[in-house]
């Protein structure tokens, strides 16, 4: 490792803070989603049994809904969680007691800005720890790459700018890949460095309470160091084998008071929305979240010729970079100071791979259809190409370096400004087809079989509310649908609706097929008539209904 210069530090913080503006601007710019609002209800101290269902409200009542109800302890949020969701608790006690805090609401009043500002915070703090894991592992130069790599990185800035619990794994993963790499470094020098091991442990431990993938990562890693011990069985430090055993047990111990609600949420439904297996969709998937990692520019809901050409201009600027990708890792395979600590990052992204692999063959799960899911190994990731890009004798290598960072830059500002990374179920896209006739008074119903499909309701209504006038009456409902929809039309027509002549009923129906829609429904005293050219599917299905008295 070269010798600390005030550059590096200058380089680090002008890094840091280009990563802070993109992942705080615009943060509640984009419209609130499925699975942000899960967590809006548990990090505000509610549940599901706090929204109104099976009965009528108006969409003004949907502040009530996001609004601060009381301050639970983690334990309250965790049984929350159990009960109602499928997700370890660490992160969404974090976030209850981040939007309380006085100063977070002083520095934005909206509540979607404070939901997703802590997810932000945990992705700038990760830019810091892929700079010390690099410069552990490789350089500080490799620091500095791969720190910038992470700032501009679309793909770190849309899970910076959501409210979930991605970023807290990958700060959490980079700094166990921290210790990982200074324990084998250790290992080598025949030192066993207790201080380390329980650096380790206790980041693994914490890990394992933030999202389950998170498991994954452990995996990978012990399998690794294994390995790594194995092959240096004669040069071992005294007891290494006795200290890995032990942080391994240890880590699993520390996670036994929530194995028995981890192994009740394999049975959810809230786990069953991933698409049936197609055998070469997981590859391309897997190759196109790589891409994206680096490089994202308008495809979603653009022009066809603007997706066409933004499309081909990633895949020809991919190919290029992952030439001199590949080139740099050969020089840092080739390279006695570096060869280990490339083996081991590239060994550990592997076998999270593999892992990725046999849950979406031997499972049925195709997790590669979301890029989120790759935080799991996005810091190695990150890691093995700042290193390569920040080679000290490649050639071209500030070429490469820089063109890289001003795409990955550029691909930013797409991002913030909500032309990549579009959210899930487009709730704003959604919200203005409903909003068709803005004078006229609007029913959304949505028929819900699990509290998925209440979450994703209560996304489109909030995309409503923000753009519908208050003085034109916008009515909500939420009816179950067992065991099928009759059930909902029969609830549908003993509802009231708004006292007007004309009345737009908008139905989310989860599952139906567009023919199934009945061609009228009767709501209270209005006879309403199916507008087939009003019809819309994007991911599920809603249709327009014309009321009339």
């Amino acid at each position: 490792m070269t010798n600390s210069k005030p550059s590096h530090y200058f380089a680090l913080i002008a890094v840091i803070l280009l990563g802070g503006l993109l992942r705080f601007w615009h943060l509640d710019l984009k419209p609130i989603w499925l699975d942000e609002i899960i967590t809006a209800l548990f990090s505000l101290g509610r549940n599901y049994t706090d929204v109104p269902l099976d009965v009528v409200f108006p969409v003004e009542r949907l502040s009530q809904v996001f609004s601060f109800k009381a301050v639970l302890t983690c334990p309250q949020i965790a049984a929350n969680l159990a009960t109602y969701s499928v997700h370890p608790p660490l992160f969404f006690c974090l976030n209850h007691s981040w939007i309380q805090a006085p100063f977070v609401g002083m520095m934005h009043q909206d509540w979607i800005w404070s939901l997703r500002s802590l997810s932000a915070l945990f992705g700038v703090i990760s830019i810091a720890a892929i700079c010390w894991l690099n410069a552990i592992a490789f350089s500080r130069t490799a620091g500095i790459t791969a720190a910038a790599l992470m700032a501009v990185s679309p793909y770190a800035v849309y899970l910076s700018q959501e409210a979930r619990h991605y970023t807290l794994p990958i700060l959490l993963i980079t700094l166990s890949l921290v210790g990982f790499v200074q324990i084998y470094k250790d290992l080598l020098q025949q030192k066993l460095r207790y201080s380390v091991w329980l650096g380790w442990t206790a980041v693994n431990c914490l890990g394992f309470y933030t999202h389950y993938f998170f498991i994954l990562a452990f995996v990978a890693q012990v399998v690794t160091l294994l390995a790594f011990m194995y092959s240096q069985r004669r040069s071992l430090p005294r007891h290494s084998l006795l200290v890995i055993t032990l942080s391994i047990l240890f880590v699993f111990a520390s996670f036994t008071p929530w194995l028995l609600a981890m192994t009740s949420h394999f049975n959810r439904s809230e786990t069953t929305w991933l698409p049936q297996l197609n055998y070469f969709a997981p590859i391309y998937q897997t190759l196109a979240s790589w891409v994206l990692m680096l490089i994202a520019l308008p495809v979603e809901n653009q022009p066809w010729w603007i997706a066409v050409s933004s499309g081909l201009v990633m895949l020809v600027l991919s190919l290029w970079i992952a030439r001199f990708v590949f080139r740099g890792l050969k020089q840092l395979w080739h390279s006695s100071t570096t060869r280990l600590s490339t083996l081991m990052l590239l060994s550990f992204t592997t076998i999270v791979l593999l892992e990725f692999f046999a849950i979406v063959y031997f499972l049925g799960k195709d997790i590669t259809i979301a890029p989120r899911y790759n935080f799991v190994y996005y810091p190695s990731f990150c890691a093995l190409v700042g290193a390569s890009l920040g080679v000290q004798n490649f050639r071209f290598k500030l070429q490469a370096k820089y063109i890289v960072i001003v795409f990955g830059l550029v691909s930013s500002l797409f991002v913030v400004n909500n032309l990549a990374f579009q959210k899930p179920f487009n709730p704003q896209l959604v919200a203005q087809n409903m909003n068709l006739e803005p004078a006229t008074p609007l029913m959304m119903v949505v028929g819900y079989a699990t509290y998925q499909d209440v979450a994703l309701g209560l996304s489109f209504a909030w995309a409503l509310e923000k753009i519908r006038s208050d003085r034109v009456p916008t009515n909500l409902a939420f009816f179950a649908r067992s065991p099928g929809y009759e059930s909902v039309w029969q609830k549908l027509s003993a509802a009231p609706i708004p006292d007007a002549t004309t009345v737009n009923l908008w139905v989310v129906a989860s599952g139906l097929r567009r023919r199934d829609y009945p061609a009228q429904l009767t709501v209270s005293h209005k006879q309403c008539q199916i507008d087939t050219t009003q019809h819309y599917r994007i991911g599920i299905p809603y249709q327009l209904y014309r009321c009339h008295s």
